[in-house]
């Protein structure tokens, strides 16, 4: 339970128990000849002083003693329950709340959305190169709130909890989403998510990373798309380095550049697009877009590099491209509405 649930539950509580026990001790020291809810009433007026005049016969010694009991405790609960309100207000824990119920309003309304399960410095590199494509991402972990708040909060978003929660998962609106990277830094977490992640949604992608090679065929079992060893990736990164440093040092450039729009981008040829039955030459994509064409890889998974200028683009064909993504993000639009004419 959240610590701003304990509060209210704890004021709730509080209020409510002195209240009963006030109005209880009344009706039982008057012998029933008061009603209840002149006793409540009675217990009402006393722990607020507002001194309307009593509607419980004071009388009787026991009545004037359990009062004063009553004013002495029962106003400090009050007071203690008003500094908890108080500090509810002052601290913006409410205006908190507030935010969080509209940010789960916009949640359900995602599509095509990427989902982040983790934290931690491989899922913070993640979502920078996400936040890059503008694509609306949702980070769920034990301590989302505090990472996502280095991000613009127009486009990422955060659940607190374990990603391996199926209530989470579907609050994140994983049936609408487009894909889910699970970064957790335990392996057996990470395919335990995979697989409540794949029964959720069954066309979604997973990315899974693992630092065990020989947990990458279990993940793939259990659903995952892509399974990214770290350890494996950073041997081959250190070889690279190594051997060819000038390769190396182009992408790093590419991808770290200031203006962080160059990139390597893919574009899926869709039944609709007007593209199919062109050539590449007659599609114009250097002239029009500036993007260079590095390869095309068809519907049986084929790939074909550095295609010939008189390839002809067919349906479901993925081309490889290169270029700026304002102009990669425009060529999808043609591709998936036609609005635009070759």
């Amino acid at each position: 339970m959240s610590d701003v649930k304990k509060k209210i539950l704890t004021i709730i509580i509080l209020l409510s128990s002195t209240i009963v026990f006030g109005s209880c001790g009344y009706y039982f020291i008057s012998g029933g000849e008061e009603s209840f809810i002149d006793c409540v009433y009675m217990t009402v007026i006393t722990l607020t002083t507002v001194g309307y005049g009593e509607v419980v016969d004071v009388s009787n010694i026991w009545v004037k003693i359990y009062t004063m009991f009553l004013m002495l405790f029962g106003i400090g609960v009050l007071g203690y329950c008003i500094s908890l309100t108080t500090a509810f207000l002052v601290e913006g824990e409410l205006v908190k709340i507030l935010k969080e119920r509209r940010m789960k309003r916009a949640m359900s309304d995602l599509k095509d959305h990427y989902i982040v399960c983790g934290s931690g410095p491989i899922a913070l590199h993640v979502v920078q190169e996400l936040m890059k494509t503008e694509v609306p991402t949702v980070v769920i972990d034990e301590d989302a709130e505090d990472f996502t708040k280095q991000f613009s909060r127009n486009l990422v978003f955060w659940i607190n909890g374990d990603p391996s929660d199926d209530d989470l998962l579907l609050e994140a609106n994983i049936e609408n989403a487009k894909g889910i990277v699970v970064t957790s830094s335990s392996d057996k977490d990470n395919l335990y998510i995979t697989v409540s992640v794949r029964q959720l949604n069954p066309n979604i992608r997973i990315v899974a990373q693992t630092s065990c090679i020989k947990m990458k065929e279990k993940l793939q079992r259990v659903g995952a798309n892509a399974i990214i060893c770290t350890n494996a990736i950073g041997g081959l990164r250190m070889a690279s380095e190594m051997i060819r440093p000038s390769v190396v040092s182009f992408l790093d450039k590419m991808l770290r550049h200031s203006g962080g729009t160059m990139r390597i981008e893919e574009i899926r040829v869709d039944s609709s697009s007007p593209l199919i039955g062109k050539t590449i030459a007659e599609s114009n994509f250097k002239e029009k877009f500036n993007l260079l064409i590095l390869a095309i890889m068809n519907s049986n998974g084929d790939i074909y590099y550095n295609p010939a200028s008189r390839t002809v683009l067919k349906e479901n064909d993925t081309l490889i491209v290169m270029g700026v993504r304002e102009k990669v993000n425009q060529t999808r639009r043609l591709t998936r509405d036609e609005l635009h004419k070759i």
